[in-house]
């Protein structure tokens, strides 16, 4: 199956056609070399006490880089690993979590994802989430919907809490902001089916979109954790926010996506 020329059938607009499939290009050449590496010794450095980062990161955002600036110069590219870009959130640029869930592959946990969105004025437009041990390339673009590999997807229609299974994370900084992750597990675990803490934000946000999950939320996450799943999950029916209600950014501090008939229920719980 050549999903790219598949994506493309989403997209009414050239330019949003040139911006899906370079995020697609760039997906599956980057999760070919992390699928590669998956079995094999890693180099691990260090960002944090449990923040770590690998070679194949590293690798494979140099991949992405190089791909997205053959096929979209002149867009700066915002990336996890380089962070190289002076753009602000009201211009256009690309969003890039080469390797989202780095731990989980560094301990060889097959849970994780890439993850590349085009960000205009603050809105993601187009993006791809890929999957590589799975070979699941999610994509989206604005008004067009959201699919998985060569089908349409969409978001669980139940408005019952005990029929939900919810993802979440935990965040890096886990002393500073263990009361509140205690809290809210201790609030919604006995409400919902059950809750599943993967570790790969993206994937999460993906899974809501098509259905596996029927809502995540996390705190203290970055751009390229929440920017390709943000549209995932509106172009597939859902809702997303910040755990206030207030309208969702990828650089708000938390995020809430649900199937939209949770919403206000889940809202309520995590606030």
């Amino acid at each position: 199956m050549d999903r790219i020329p598949n994506s493309l059938s989403l997209c009414t607009e050239n330019e949003h056609r040139t911006w899906l499939a370079a995020a697609c290009r760039a997906a599956l050449a980057a999760g070919d070399l992390i699928r590669e590496r998956y079995e094999q010794p890693h180099t691990i450095t260090m960002k944090g006490a449990i923040d770590l980062v690998t070679e194949t990161d590293v690798a494979a955002e140099a991949i992405i880089t190089a791909s997205l600036t053959a096929d979209t110069p002149g867009i700066p590219i915002m990336a996890e690993e380089t962070k190289a870009s002076h753009a602000t959130a009201a211009e256009r640029l690309w969003i890039v979590d080469p390797l989202d869930g780095t731990t989980n592959f560094a301990h060889g946990f097959p849970f994780f994802a890439v993850s590349i969105a085009l960000l205009d004025r603050g809105r993601p437009m187009a993006g791809a989430i890929y999957v590589p041990l799975r070979d699941e390339l999610f994509y989206a673009v604005r008004g067009c919907g959201a699919r998985l590999n060569d089908r349409t997807i969409s978001v669980t229609g139940t408005n019952r809490l005990i029929e939900a299974l919810v993802g979440t994370g935990f965040p890096y900084q886990i002393e500073a902001t263990l009361p509140t992750v205690i809290r809210q597990l201790k609030t919604l675990l006995p409400l919902v089916r059950d809750i599943r803490r993967a570790g790969a934000a993206a994937l999460d946000l993906a899974y809501v979109a098509c259905g596996r999950l029927d809502g995540f939320y996390e705190m203290n996450l970055q751009p390229w954790d929440t920017a390709a799943g943000w549209l995932l999950v509106e172009e597939a029916g859902g809702t997303v926010s910040t755990f206030s209600g207030t309208p969702f950014s990828p650089f708000a501090s938390d995020i809430l996506a649900s199937n939209g008939g949770l919403h206000h229920q889940l809202l309520e719980r995590i606030r």
